[in-house]
């Protein structure tokens, strides 16, 4: 999984997988898109006004956390 964060536009995207397969794109709110195959598999969701939908913190940090080891890391996104 890899995400990926344009800071221009504020839009993120979380690449669930690699596209290897044509993808439709469907509209799951304003501010949500996700690219799912016809077999159903979901390749990436696209989350425009990102900071907000991501929770950034007022310095504008993403916290990532791995719960299975209890380990966090920052991430700085500029906005």
């Amino acid at each position: 999984m890899k995400i990926t964060y344009d800071p221009r536009y504020n839009i993120a995207y979380i690449h669930l997988r690699e596209k290897k397969a044509q993808v439709n794109t469907i509209q799951v709110s304003e501010e949500m898109n996700v690219d799912i195959a016809p077999d159903g598999t979901i390749y990436g969701i696209e989350l425009l006004n990102a900071n907000q939908q991501l929770s950034l913190d007022e310095q504008g940090k993403l916290t990532v956390v791995n719960e299975a080891l209890g380990e966090s890391s920052e991430i700085k996104l500029l906005i």
